[in-house]
C-alpha cells in the first residue's frame, strides 16, 4: 500500500445536505485510485456491513481506513476517510495536496497543522481543519499533545469546476459547533445548520453520542444526496443490521433508524456527488 510518505517523494518531484433528525428513547429490552466512476450507493433498507482496515500512514502514524482500500472504490463526493489515533513522535510531516479538500475533526486531543501559505494554527477536541488544496499546496499535521490523538480526516473532492481554485485554510474550534441534546442523543453538528464550517461541495456532518440508555435517532438524508454512518465507539443498530466500533454502513437519501448502545458514538455523513470521475493518484485528486 502507498503511504503518505511514499507519495511525498512524487509530490516533492511534481510539485449541505441537510440531516433532519428526531430522537426518542428506545424501548427497554492505504491505495493508489483510478479514473473511474464512484460506486453507486445501495438503499438504506439493507446496508452492508463494511470494515475499517487498520494500516499506517505517515511517519508512524496508525490509523483505520475506511475506504479506499483499492483502486477506484471512493464514495462520491468523498474520496477517503481515515480513524486516526497518532501521538509524537509519529504524524503526517509536510507532504503535498491538490484537487479536493482535506478535513480533520478531531475527536479527541489536538493536531496542528502547517502550511506553505503561511497558515499555523492547532485545533483540540471538538474543533476541524479544512484544507482546501485546490490547484496544489503542502502542508503538515502533527500531534499537538503528548498523549494519543484521534480524529476522523476526510477527503473531499472538488468538483473539476474548482479543481485549479487558489489553496487555502480554515479552522474553528470546538465551542463554534451548535450542540444539542435530543432525547438521550447529543448531536454535534460539525457541517449543517447552524455551524460555521462550509466546504465547496454540499453535505452534512453529525457527530452523534448516545447517552447512558439505549436511544434511536432517526432522520432523513436530503434528496441526492449519499454517505454513510461510521462507528466510532460501541455499538449502533441500522436497520436490521449491527455496526461495531469500526465498521460502517453505506446511505442513501431517505430516511434511517438509529439504535444506539450505551455510551455509543457514531457520525453520519453525507454529500451530493459531482457525478464526475474520481482520478485519485497519492496525494493528488485530478
Amino acid at each position: 500500500m502507498t503511504t503518505r510518505r511514499d507519495v511525498l517523494v512524487q509530490g516533492l518531484s511534481a510539485m449541505g445536505g441537510v440531516v433532519l433528525a428526531r430522537c426518542t428513547p428506545a424501548p427497554s429490552a492505504g491505495v493508489l485510485g483510478a479514473t473511474r466512476r464512484a460506486q453507486r450507493i445501495p438503499p438504506n433498507a439493507a446496508p452492508e456491513v463494511l470494515a475499517a482496515r487498520a494500516t499506517e500512514d505517515g511517519a508512524g502514524a496508525r490509523l483505520r481506513r475506511l475506504f479506499p482500500h483499492r483502486a477506484g472504490e471512493h464514495r462520491d463526493p468523498f474520496v477517503l476517510l481515515d480513524d486516526f489515533a497518532v501521538g509524537p513522535p509519529a504524524g503526517f510531516p509536510t507532504h503535498p495536496h491538490r484537487g479536493f479538500e482535506a478535513f480533520t475533526y478531531m475527536l479527541d486531543g489536538a493536531f496542528e497543522h502547517q502550511d506553505s501559505l503561511g497558515n499555523h494554527s492547532t485545533v483540540h477536541t471538538g474543533g476541524v481543519q479544512i484544507f482546501t488544496s485546490g490547484s496544489g499546496a503542502f502542508h503538515s499535521e502533527m500531534p499537538g499533545r503528548a498523549q494519543v490523538n484521534r480524529g476522523l480526516q476526510l477527503w473531499v473532492n472538488l468538483p473539476r469546476a474548482r479543481k485549479r481554485m487558489a489553496p487555502r485554510y480554515r479552522a474553528h474550534h470546538g465551542h463554534e459547533l451548535p450542540e444539542h441534546s435530543v432525547g438521550l442523543v447529543r448531536v454535534r453538528t460539525v457541517v449543517g445548520p447552524q455551524s460555521p464550517v462550509h466546504l465547496e461541495t454540499a453535505m452534512s456532518y453529525l457527530d452523534l453520542s448516545f447517552s447512558e440508555q439505549t436511544a434511536s435517532f432517526e432522520s432523513e438524508i436530503a434528496t441526492g444526496h449519499q454517505g454513510l454512518v461510521y462507528v466510532a465507539d460501541g455499538s449502533v443498530r441500522l436497520g436490521d443490521v449491527s455496526l461495531l466500533a469500526g465498521q460502517y454502513a453505506l446511505v442513501r437519501e431517505g430516511e434511517l433508524r438509529l439504535l444506539g448502545e450505551r455510551g455509543s458514538r457514531a457520525v453520519l455523513i453525507a454529500g451530493r456527488p459531482h457525478e464526475e470521475p474520481i482520478d485519485q493518484h497519492g496525494p493528488y485528486v485530478d
